[in-house]
């Protein structure tokens, strides 16, 4: 497997467990917010299609709640 596709794996299951925001991951994982993005919402999709509906679904409640988090 590639690196990438391993990160993208690592990130996927770290938003399960964790909940975390997008920015929350980068940081944790010391790479940009749009290259976690990138890689939850495009190549997670292509790598697996059922952690990806799992992934949306926190990233679309994170959306629903952005106004209060501030």
């Amino acid at each position: 497997m590639s690196d990438i596709k391993l990160r993208v794996i690592k990130e996927a299951n770290y938003m399960l467990k964790t909940k975390k925001t997008i920015r929350e991951i980068a940081s944790y994982f010391n790479i940009s917010k749009s290259t976690v993005h990138k890689d939850l919402h495009e190549r997670l999709l292509e790598i697996d299609k059922v952690l990806y509906e799992k992934i949306n679904q926190i990233m679309k409640q994170h959306i629903d709640i952005r106004h209060i988090r501030g």
